[in-house]
């Protein structure tokens, strides 16, 4: 089923009690320390600093990729052109994204959309309204943060154009829990950014997922997950469900996923772009002593409970908020309610704690790791938090939960997982945005400096063909 935050390669840490098997790759690999032995088996397991190490794993899963492969051509059986229809709703029964007796569309409207919004308590249509406001507020601040540039050249203009990309597609996991907030994170980017048509897909689409594509301005919902999901957005679908909509080729795919959507992604990836791979989601705390213990665990469950492949780490030079934080993680665990504590607790397993020698040493131990969320829980927090190099988001202060950038505060939730923290940031309008330069050249006589100095480099370069076109432009002759 699909999870939350599935977004980038790779987990990030390895826990000595549970090997990764292929399946599971792990990217950070943390070997047993010997004090293991001497602790009452801790909910996060006990490292040092020097048994952690770095191991990038490949973020598509090899099993998951053959499949996607083998669903994409059943759904798509020319091999070209768009995805047909009769297959999609085959393959999407067979797999459990709609009822094998459901004989309506497979394409919600606008219509049914709004309804949903419309049939929302006051209080959830609020709260709805409010996230909406708040991530839409961010998104078009950074969307004004980037114009059209336009400098002098000799003898010209040069400059550069901001435009949306046409037809966005966005995915929303629909398996362990309803996940609107992904629909608000990724739709309502894509408006900010411009695009004429936002296509959303979200396998068994919850009532609050309907009413989230409203606020966030889909003009579709497919219902449909995984793979097959991926390629109705990459290559487009006629007539879905037997219906009148048509779904175009989305010229970029975004959005968390399971394995399947991951591979999927990257296989059409080249054919439209995508915002990144999916890797298990992940949280790093760095805490001293001046942290709340339980505040700390709660926010380590929070990410926890998301999956059972999920991290969360606690970095810390002070041994005992290390131990007050497991104390706390423990009794707070066990008032969680289920399928919530299971999933959490599975997911301490693959979950550790180390003692580093001061927060410097905590810094360069994260900046090692990029998590996807950092936690920043310490005195001078901002100042701390400035020296940070590598992650997706970065919550300064006790007051700046996690939770509440999952929930609306305005930067995107969907970040980079798996150490790509180390060279991409997290979804924003820029996905949707194409910088495109253009030059002119308005005098021929002021040009000719750059004429001949392109004449002189493309004999360099041995490409005499790039020389007589610049000869072309002389004015000597």
């Amino acid at each position: 089923a699909d999870s939350f935050h599935f977004v980038a390669p790779a987990v990030v840490a390895f826990s000595p009690r549970r090997r990764p098997t292929a399946s599971t790759p792990s990217r950070l690999r943390a070997a047993p320390s010997e004090s293991n032995s001497a602790m009452p088996s801790p909910m996060l397991s006990r490292v040092t600093p020097d048994e952690v190490s770095l191991e990038i794993k490949d973020p598509v899963d090899p099993a998951a990729l053959v499949q996607a492969k083998a669903i994409m051509s059943e759904v798509r059986p020319s091999g070209s052109g768009p995805v047909d229809a009769a297959k999609l709703t085959e393959v999407a029964k067979r797999l459990g994204d709609i009822p094998a007796d459901f004989e309506g569309s497979y394409a919600v409207g606008r219509d049914e959309c709004r309804a949903a919004f419309e049939g929302l308590s006051d209080g959830d249509r609020k709260a709805l309204t409010n996230i909406h406001d708040r991530v839409k507020a961010f998104a078009e601040a950074q969307r004004r943060s980037v114009v059209d540039v336009e400098i002098d050249i000799p003898g010209g203009k040069a400059g550069h154009t901001v435009s949306p990309c046409r037809a966005a597609g966005c995915y929303a996991p629909g398996g362990r829990y309803p996940l609107p907030s992904s629909v608000i994170m990724t739709a309502v980017t894509a408006r900010a950014a411009g695009c004429e048509t936002v296509v959303l897909a979200s396998p068994r689409p919850a009532p609050i997922t309907l009413a989230a594509a409203h606020i966030a301005g889909a003009d579709v919902v497919l219902r449909v997950g995984g793979a097959q999901a991926v390629a109705a957005m990459a290559y487009g679908v006629a007539g879905v469900g037997g219906g009148d909509l048509d779904v175009p080729p989305c010229d970029v795919i975004v959005g968390p996923g399971n394995k399947w959507v991951t591979a999927a992604k990257s296989v059409v990836n080249g054919h439209c772009g995508i915002d990144m791979l999916a890797g298990p989601s992940e949280v790093l705390v760095i805490a001293d002593d001046t942290a709340n213990a339980s505040v700390v665990a709660a926010d380590l469950i929070a990410q926890a409970e998301h999956d059972v492949v999920a991290r969360a780490i606690l970095l810390s030079p002070d041994r005992g908020i290390i131990e007050e934080v497991d104390a706390e993680v423990a009794a707070q665990l066990e008032a969680l309610p289920e399928p919530n504590r299971s999933t959490a607790r599975e997911a301490f397993r693959q979950s550790f704690a180390v003692l580093c020698s001061s927060v410097d040493e905590c810094v360069k131990i994260s900046d090692d790791i990029a998590p996807e969320h950092l936690e920043i829980q310490t005195r001078d927090a901002t100042a701390v938090g400035m020296r940070c190099a590598n992650y997706g988001g970065l919550f300064v202060g006790e007051g700046a939960a996690e939770v509440l950038g999952d929930y609306g505060a305005g930067p995107n939730h969907t970040l980079p997982t798996g150490g790509t923290g180390r060279y991409t940031g997290g979804l924003s309008v820029f996905n949707f945005l194409r910088i495109r330069t253009w030059m002119r050249i308005d005098d021929r006589e002021g040009s000719q400096g750059m004429v001949n100095d392109s004449i002189v480099m493309a004999r360099l370069e041995g490409l005499e063909g790039h020389a007589r076109a610049a000869e072309a432009r002389s004015l000597k002759k």
